[in-house]
């Protein structure tokens, strides 16, 4: 299911995998943490890929609601990214939550994705949604790098827990994307389990 702002893979699941799709407005020199003991990294403009995971512990709830929305959630105050009040309706709709709003925790910067996500010059304007307990995050992130739409920031950028892919990419045709994952994710999430 595709919408402006959200595409939504799978059914019946509130733990699952994610692609956002950042806009960067103008160019930025940033560094993702400690990643590469602090480097700075230029960034031009344009749009950038995020993959992750929210698999939960075992135990209920919205892992996968809460995860995104705490990526669209900054932290000391700063305004949030546009796209946080329609995600709340679309995780409502979808049943990814039974809540209509879902208060963040404080937020704290842990991954790389988190210091992109931090400055006012990035929005968040797409996220996909993959319902499925199915660990497939590192086969998205493999697709995804391969296309060549895509181009590699830094070797394992993003990818704290993985040894073999990058997990935030620069991309240059976000439409093209979308149909590849149209066609490529129903077939990574078909083997799942029936409830």
């Amino acid at each position: 299911m595709a919408g402006s702002q959200f595409t939504l893979f799978g059914k019946n699941h509130r733990i699952g995998s994610y692609i956002l799709v950042i806009h960067l407005a103008v160019p930025v020199r940033l560094a993702f943490g400690k990643f590469q003991h602090g480097a700075l990294f230029t960034l031009p403009e344009g749009d950038y890929l995020y993959t992750g995971s929210a698999l939960g512990n075992g135990v209920s709830g919205s892992p996968l609601a809460r995860r995104v929305l705490r990526h669209t959630t900054r932290s000391n105050s700063q305004p949030n990214h546009q796209i946080r009040e329609s995600l709340f309706t679309c995780l409502f709709e979808s049943h990814l939550t039974e809540e209509r709003y879902i208060t963040p925790s404080t937020k704290k910067l842990r991954w790389h994705i988190d210091y992109l996500l931090e400055l006012p010059e990035a929005e968040i304007s797409h996220i996909v949604l993959i319902r499925s307990p199915l660990r497939i995050e590192q086969k998205l992130a493999e697709l995804l790098e391969q296309l060549k739409e895509t181009s590699v920031i830094a070797p394992r950028l993003g990818a704290q827990d993985s040894r073999n892919s990058t997990h935030i990419l620069k991309i240059t045709n976000v439409k093209q994307m979308l149909k590849i994952l149209d066609l490529a994710i129903p077939e990574m999430i078909k083997s799942e389990p029936s409830l």
